[in-house]
């Protein structure tokens, strides 16, 4: 049996995620929704958020961000992945608001990356 892995970093997390094929990522358009790298367009009640990473850098605010694990309907992970504050790569409200409304299920990771 193969052993569970620690993943303390975000590029711990995202390399288990590309190695199981579930590197897809997702980010706000300029219409308000989240579009995946194949230009599929998801609205909050599309996704499922099932685990959330957060990361603080030690000595650089600039570190600090949260990765955000989703399911879409179609039960395919993709993540969303966000600097905390000001660093923030999403400006406006319009992020904030999309993943407020996306409802929320905490699962183990070895559910996701088996």
């Amino acid at each position: 049996m193969e052993q569970p892995i620690a993943m303390n970093t975000l590029s711990q997390i995202l390399e288990k995620l590309r190695l199981k094929g579930k590197d897809n990522e997702l980010k706000i358009s300029d219409h308000g929704k989240m579009q995946s790298a194949s230009g599929k367009i998801y609205k909050p009640e599309d996704l499922t958020i099932v685990k959330t990473y957060r990361f603080e850098g030690d000595s650089d605010p600039a570190d600090n961000s949260v990765l955000y694990l989703v399911e879409d309907q179609d039960k395919n992970i993709g993540y969303i992945l966000d600097a905390y504050g000001i660093y923030s790569d999403n400006e406006g409200p319009s992020f904030d608001d999309f993943l407020k409304k996306i409802p929320t299920e905490n699962r183990d990771e070895q559910e996701l990356f088996s």
